[in-house]
């Protein structure tokens, strides 16, 4: 028999409502297989939280944590808009970046499970935690749109949090990939080289000007990708590097639902 630890069985519980022996006895009779365990709980007609567990989750909100220099992030997700609206939902969502801050991802993991089958109980809907993002900075910020839905946490080596915090924004409308043209994958560079190619080819481009062109065209991808090279929103003609002055982006991270 597969043996089933704790963080497996409360997984399962936060995504179905049943209590955690159902949990732990389907996992087992599933050999440790999420989706197969939930399959045998819909089955077995253990809950009708577990036939919730599969429906998609295409709404949700983002809610963060700071304090001197840390920062939390985590997405909540659930099936409608009318749901993320709701008060209990947003209480929830806070009080998992709260145990992010405090006590790291296992500690927001733990909240999670806790509270979340008695919120998919109340609400009616599949409720589950989605990407967590814990950065710690000399100087950090944090940012999240209007609607709830695009957070984002920028670190830097220097300055103030009000300063971190309007690259955040920046980041939130801008979506930059990467913080360096440096960082940027080859394959995505590599992807836009073959349409480029394409392109250039169907203009008929001599093959000695070709190589320069692509250059100059992969140059730009990779700052147009990169935050540090964006052109900062908030002063047009400048650069979000030129912005910092000195201070350099040391942790990013953009969620959004």
């Amino acid at each position: 028999m597969t043996n089933i630890d704790a963080k497996a069985v409360a997984s399962l519980r936060a995504r179905t409502g049943v209590s955690m022996m159902q949990c732990k006895n389907a996992l087992e009779e599933a050999n440790g297989d999420e989706e197969m365990a939930i399959d045998i709980l819909r089955t077995k007609g253990a809950s009708a939280a577990a036939k919730k567990a599969d429906r998609e989750q295409t709404e949700g909100l983002v809610f963060t944590a700071e304090s001197d220099g840390k920062a939390a992030m985590i997405r909540l997700d659930c099936e409608t808009d009318f749901v993320a609206r709701d008060d209990n939902f947003k209480n929830l969502g806070q009080s998992i970046a709260d145990a992010l801050l405090s006590g790291g991802e296992d500690n927001a993991k733990t909240v999670a499970a806790e509270l979340l089958p008695a919120m998919v109980q109340k609400l009616g809907e599949n409720i589950s935690l989605g990407e967590v993002e814990l950065k710690e900075s000399a100087v950090a910020g944090v940012y999240v749109h209007s609607n709830g839905k695009i957070g984002v946490i920028v670190g830097l080596s220097a300055g103030t949090p009000e300063i971190a915090r309007d690259v955040a924004m920046h980041a939130a409308a801008m979506n930059p990939l990467y913080v360096t043209p440096a960082e940027v994958s080859e394959d995505d560079v590599k992807r836009e080289k073959a349409i480029w190619e394409e392109q250039l080819a169907k203009e008929g481009k001599p093959a000695e000007i070709m190589e320069k062109i692509m250059m100059g065209k992969e140059k730009k991808f990779r700052e147009d990708n990169a935050l540090i090279s964006q052109e900062f929103v908030k002063e047009p003609g400048t650069t979000v590097e030129k912005f910092l002055g000195e201070a350099t982006v040391t942790a990013y991270a953009r969620l959004a639902v």
